[in-house]
């Protein structure tokens, strides 16, 4: 027989044995891979109809398609005919030099999971955590995204949010104002305190329970000055702040009162 006719009928079902298996595997990885996808997607709307909280349907969604995934590769291995009680010894292994080599990353993920159970921040706050300050945009297995005021995007490892202080100021529903104002020494302290509060009563948007807090803080150096506290909606918080202290401004240049600045007197001895 011609050598090369032997090796064809050696080799050739060999080779079209795997060749067909290779296709069938690239075909179940595909259908998988779309599944998988399906999947997420299923899970994701449902759990947007039960009304749970975004962080936690991206979040969970995004676990099942890689755990689906990962299940969708194992199948692809074992019809190319690896042992899969093999890999799975082999995978062992390997995710222990993995995990050791990576504990960065399963510390993130370890966060995460913590950012979802305790929920400490969702999407949509506007918190600082991990030494930025940004709305959450995000809340993914190994980091969260923020967006900051100025619309930069940050994206940052969740251990370092986990790790961390979280100050979130979306969490309740209202904020505290807190307004330094400066008066001259020689000013009616009686007519300022009471030009304060009108201007408090007048603004709809400062809540009058609790009450609203205006008395003389401090003794400065250079002027006296009047602690104004009060509430509004969270939403409100930096418009009433704004707006209060331009008032206050054009309302005492109104009345004669006197807004003063650092200054230093200095006596010249002849």
């Amino acid at each position: 027989m011609d050598p090369l006719e032997n090796l064809l009928t050696t080799y050739w079902p060999v080779a079209f044995e795997f060749a067909l298996k290779f296709l069938l595997s690239i075909v179940i990885f595909i259908i998988g891979k779309f599944v998988a996808s399906r999947i997420r997607s299923l899970i994701s709307k449902g759990l947007q109809l039960r009304n749970v909280d975004p962080t936690v349907e991206n979040f969970v969604a995004n676990f099942s398609y890689y755990i689906l995934l990962m299940l969708v590769i194992v199948v692809v291995l074992s019809q190319l005919g690896v042992q899969t009680a093999s890999l799975v010894a082999v995978m062992g292994a390997m995710g222990l030099a993995v995990g050791l080599a990576l504990q960065g990353s399963l510390s993130n993920f370890a966060s995460g999971v913590l950012l979802i159970v305790l929920r400490p921040c969702k999407i949509g706050d506007f918190v600082e955590a991990g030494g930025e300050a940004g709305t959450i945009t995000a809340i993914d297995i190994l980091a969260t995204t923020m967006t900051t005021p100025d619309n930069k995007v940050i994206v940052i490892p969740n251990s370092q949010i986990m790790g961390r202080s979280i100050v979130n100021y979306s969490a309740l529903d209202t904020r505290r104002v807190d307004l330094l104002v400066g008066v001259a020494y020689d000013t009616d302290l009686a007519l300022a305190k009471e030009t304060l509060l009108s201007l408090c009563a007048q603004d709809e948007r400062i809540k009058t329970d609790p009450e609203v807090l205006v008395g003389v803080k401090e003794l400065a150096d250079s002027s006296i000055n009047f602690l104004v506290r009060f509430w509004v909606d969270r939403p409100e918080f930096w418009n009433v702040q704004y707006d209060m202290n331009q008032k206050i401004v054009d309302t005492f240049r109104a009345k004669g009162i006197e807004i003063p600045f650092p200054q230093v007197d200095v006596h010249l001895d002849k």
